[in-house]
């Protein structure tokens, strides 16, 4: 399976409608801490999504991202214990999973993911990461290990940034602050689009 090459990273619908008439043609939807929004915020961003052609990857949510007929889930390590793997293979959703180290890509790998994410590539001050800064050699390594297979590459990564990652093996490149931060982030993504095109 391919993927568009920049992945935007937004935490509500109204980014999604901002970002759709950039040309971006991956999105995901990573909402924390409002679960009352949560139901409507997905089928609103699952509707933008459709009506642009564009691809929704709900963070987490699986099982409302699986009553709404969404089609991508991305969930943490933290996360599959509790997820019903075998539900969402069965309605045709693809799943990709984060890893931040060789135990959790081991267990990525046993349960047949559409994409293995690997982060923070870069220190992130987005959140706060229990994890030291993976760098550019770890990418390497993970490409190695996964081959085909798509490799995410999130954290700290900026568009100055984005030559060295696609250099390192990593197939696509998620992005949050250096768009939704950016003084004109309609204008940055399609900065990041024109670079990952390149």
């Amino acid at each position: 399976m391919s993927l568009p090459r920049v992945y935007p990273v937004v935490d509500s619908a109204a980014w999604v409608r901002r970002l759709a008439p950039a040309g971006i043609r991956l999105v995901q939807l990573r909402i924390k801490d409002r679960p009352e929004e949560l139901t409507a915020e997905i089928a609103a961003a699952r509707d933008l999504c459709r009506a642009a052609g564009i691809q929704l990857v709900v963070n987490d949510h699986w099982q409302q991202a699986l009553a709404l007929g969404c089609d991508f889930v991305h969930l943490g390590q933290e996360d599959l214990d509790g997820t019903d793997l075998a539900a969402l293979r069965r309605a045709g959703v693809r799943l990709g999973l984060s890893t931040h180290s060789e135990a959790e890509l081991e267990r990525a790998l046993a349960v047949q993911p559409d994409y293995v994410a690997l982060g923070p590539v870069y220190p992130t001050t987005l959140k706060v990461m229990p994890w030291k800064p993976q760098g550019l050699g770890r990418v390497r390594q993970w490409k190695q290990r996964i081959g085909a297979l798509p490799l995410v590459a999130i954290g700290g990564i900026t568009l100055e940034r984005l030559p060295e990652v696609f250099a390192a093996g990593a197939d696509v490149a998620a992005v949050v602050s250096d768009i939704i931060r950016a003084a004109d982030p309609e204008v940055r993504t399609r900065h990041w689009l024109h670079a990952a095109a390149a």
